[in-house]
């Protein structure tokens, strides 16, 4: 079986760090990613994919990223289900980041490595 994405997009919000009751640190963003076509009004649609991302690479993109800060992720989609406070099943799909690469340009500030691939 295969189960591969690779999304480039804009983080449309500031990427924020939590760590897990174990001490992983864990990043939950959503990335804007344009569709390849019009729409009927002659613009541009997107799609907003959430994406969680995990240890160093979750540090790493709240560190040197920010709000449309352009990143590629390759990673995998996975499903879960959770039962809310009105005991309803949630369902909720997202890409988890194998691996996270920032594209755009790059701040003096930050070293190089940075910007190189960031894997698990």
């Amino acid at each position: 079986m295969i189960n591969q994405v690779t999304l480039v997009g804009r983080l449309t919000k500031d990427p924020e760090l939590r760590y897990t009751a174990d001490g992983k640190a864990v990043s939950n963003v959503t990335i804007a990613v344009n569709r390849p076509f019009r729409n009927q009004a002659g613009e541009y649609d997107a799609d907003f994919v959430q994406c969680t991302l995990w240890r160093k690479t979750a540090e790493n993109t709240v560190q040197y990223c920010r709000r449309g800060s352009m990143i590629g992720i390759t990673g995998r989609i996975q499903t879960r289900r959770y039962e809310n406070q009105e005991g309803k099943q949630v369902y909720v799909t997202e890409v988890v980041a194998e691996m996270v690469q920032f594209v755009g340009p790059r701040k003096l500030d930050v070293p190089k490595q940075a910007y190189e691939s960031i894997g698990l």
